[in-house]
């Protein structure tokens, strides 16, 4: 009569996947508490929402070896200087907006999204504003009116008139600048900034 070998039995295998599957909840349940700390707002990573009263900028990281954003000197979003709360207030409302006219089934963001149109993580910086001082305006005025100020670069797409009103359109483009803000680990990769004044 054959025995087999303790590390072939069944009852053997059943402890053992018991163990690994218990010791991976508790990985699992550590790593998602981690997380969390990580991706708070507030955190080093991600930074308050009274950022989108600061200038952000992109340099290149040589120890990361990617760009990071630098928050820099006060400059209000439309010339204002927000409160913490007034800031996360419209920040939240940019954010509605984008869930709510479904922007991610185009664009993609912070990694999640489509690919159809322009990834939006670093929109906020993306060159084709062209400068500085017009990107605000320019920002509301393609959000108001998409159909009319699209460059398609040749693709032929064009984003779709979402009826978005002033008030959205400035939500909209403080929650693109807080999202511009937060470090990404260099993603989206090769990215190239607006050309950044003093």
């Amino acid at each position: 009569m054959t025995t087999t070998p303790w590390w072939a039995s069944e009852s053997a295998w059943k402890k053992i996947a018991i163990w690994v599957t218990g010791l991976s909840l508790v990985v699992l349940i550590f790593l998602t508490f981690d997380t969390m700390k990580q991706i708070a707002v507030g955190s080093p990573r991600v930074p308050d929402y009274s950022v989108i009263n600061h200038r952000i900028e992109y340099r290149f990281d040589d120890a990361r070896k990617y760009q990071v954003p630098v928050v820099g000197a006060e400059a209000p979003l439309f010339g204002k200087k927000l409160s913490a709360d007034e800031a996360e207030a419209l920040v939240t409302h940019g954010k509605k907006v984008f869930q709510g006219r479904n922007c991610i089934n185009c664009h993609t963001i912070l990694g999640n999204g489509a690919y159809y149109a322009p990834d939006l993580t670093k929109a906020w910086l993306d060159p084709s504003w062209g400068a500085e001082a017009a990107r605000e305006t320019l920002m509301i005025e393609f959000l108001k009116n998409p159909d009319k100020n699209a460059r398609t670069f040749g693709t032929g797409r064009k984003m779709a008139n979402l009826a978005i009103t002033d008030d959205e359109a400035r939500a909209l483009i403080a929650y693109l600048k807080w999202v511009s803000s937060i470090d990404t680990n260099g993603f989206p990769y090769n990215f190239k900034s607006i050309k950044q004044g003093g």
